[in-house]
């Protein structure tokens, strides 16, 4: 038994081990301080999992499940039971009475008198019905009820898509912002070490005090533009958070491989048709193909095999006469009965061709969405796909003008340092390079997010969350 135990916790301490490992891989991590660290991929799956758009379509897709179930009940039999007291009089009448819901029928013999004395009478019976054929009918109404759900289900694709960009767009947003912050961070370092060395040659009448008044005003914009851009990134992460659904929470993000190096290419799939917003549509044009298939099989007559028991009781004789006490409350006769009814609704074929009718133009018109829906992707890929060229053509060059930068802000402030240049020619330097480092770290980001609009535009981002996981764990 000790032996047996020691395995058990062997067994569990490694599952415990492997489990935190992939909440740490896969998911936010929590810090004690109740900050919440998200990559990318965990990012999308958490939203996937708790925005309320995506936990709607799925109970919508719940209950177009249950409408298929729904309608299969069609298939079977029904079966009315009824229970009926009453105390009435007992006056009939010969003659004709239209159905109506108002006047409540009396059986039994004409008397010759009326009479306003009351009598006991009830009934009690069971009536079962099953139509055996309907020409299609009760399949096409299943059928109808499948596109239903295959519409729900085309719908919570879409949902999550979009789910799935708009975490994405945010969380690069994000990512660009921290960007902007660090660039203007090093900016005011930057600022205040030109700063300081001003004031010493201005205290030392090297330099004129216009320069430490410049040195000071470039100090202080840097210093109103980090703020700016700490701003700006404080918003962005209230944004993700609120896309997350967690808003209000301290979130920060991890970048991961996002600033490393883009890959050439993602795998993707080529064909607009597979998008989830083609499918949706192609699947409401089936729908509507299925309320035209139950049209064609309404004009059929309806077949009803009916099986009946029932029986009644009644206080009044067939003389005139009347029972006293409680007489009419129990059944005194039985009956049975088996049969088939057949109905058919002569004139709805004109209300059927008016419903087919209606139902012709809307399919005419959801393929002419479909087919607007083809546009739309195929040229939504083709901006991406251009977009991602060009961000992938910035990238190239944006370091040739970070080392420029750098070497320019160099010889500037050695030239200033040496009296052989003004504080406006260092400012100027500086403020290229914090611009240089800025489009830098910008351009590696565009290009990830660039890729993953492509991804998107395809249809499916798992593709490249699936390589970006792939990136970061061999990063590690």
């Amino acid at each position: 038994m000790t032996g047996n135990r020691s395995l058990y916790a062997g067994v569990a301490a490694a599952a415990l081990f492997l489990l935190l490992i992939s909440c740490q891989t896969l998911f936010a991590q929590s810090h004690g301080d109740g900050t919440k660290v998200f990559n990318l991929e965990a990012a999308v799956d958490f939203a996937l999992q708790n925005y309320p758009a995506v936990r709607a379509s799925i109970e919508q897709l719940s209950a177009a499940r249950a409408g298929v179930g729904l309608a299969k009940t069609s298939y079977l039999p029904r079966a009315d039971m009824l229970w009926q007291s009453n105390r009435a009089t007992r006056n009939n009448i010969f003659g004709l009475l239209l159905p109506q819901s108002v006047i409540s029928p009396v059986s039994g013999p004409v008397l010759p008198s009326t009479s306003n004395d009351s009598v006991w009478g009830s009934a009690a019976g069971l009536l079962v019905s099953w139509e055996p054929f309907d020409f299609g009918r009760r399949g096409a109404a299943v059928d109808a009820a499948r596109a239903g759900q295959n519409v729900a289900n085309s719908d919570l694709s879409v949902t999550r898509l979009d789910v799935a960009v708009a975490v994405t767009n945010a969380f690069f947003t994000v990512a660009a912002a921290r960007q902007r912050v660090s660039a203007a961070k090093a900016n005011v370092n930057r600022r205040q070490v030109l700063a300081n060395s001003v004031h010493v040659l201005v205290n030392n009448d090297l330099r004129p005090g216009a320069d430490a008044s410049r040195a000071d005003a470039e100090l202080a914009r840097a210093q109103i533009l980090f703020i700016q851009a700490e701003q700006a990134e404080a918003v962005s992460r209230a944004a993700l958070a609120q896309i997350l659904g967690i808003a209000g929470s301290n979130l920060q993000i991890d970048v991961g491989s996002l600033l490393s190096a883009p890959p050439k290419s993602i795998p993707t799939a080529p064909l607009p048709s597979t998008h989830p917003f083609a499918a949706a549509e192609q699947a409401r044009v089936d729908q509507i193909k299925a309320r035209e298939h139950i049209l064609d099989r309404s004009y059929y007559p309806r077949f009803n095999l009916q099986s009946t028991i029932y029986g009644r009781g009644s206080g009044a004789n067939t003389d005139g006469t009347i029972q006293t006490g409680a007489s009419g409350l129990g059944l005194d006769r039985y009956n049975w009965g088996v049969g088939l009814t057949v109905t058919f609704p002569l004139f709805d074929i004109f209300s059927i061709r008016g419903q087919k009718q209606i139902e012709a133009a809307n399919e005419r018109a959801e393929h002419a969405r479909y087919d607007l829906t083809l546009d739309v992707l195929t040229g939504q890929l083709q901006q991406a796909q251009a977009t991602l060229d060009g961000a992938r053509l910035v990238a190239e060059k944006t370091p040739v003008e970070l080392q420029a930068a750098r070497e320019a802000e160099m010889q500037a402030r050695a030239r200033y340092d040496a009296g052989l240049a003004n504080l406006v020619e260092a400012a100027d330097a500086q403020s290229l390079l914090v611009q240089a480092e800025t489009d830098d770290a910008l351009a590696r980001l565009a290009v990830w997010n660039d890729l993953a609009s492509v991804t998107a535009a395809h249809g499916d981002l798992q593709p490249f969350l699936q390589f970006l996981h792939q990136n970061t764990q061999g990063g590690r």
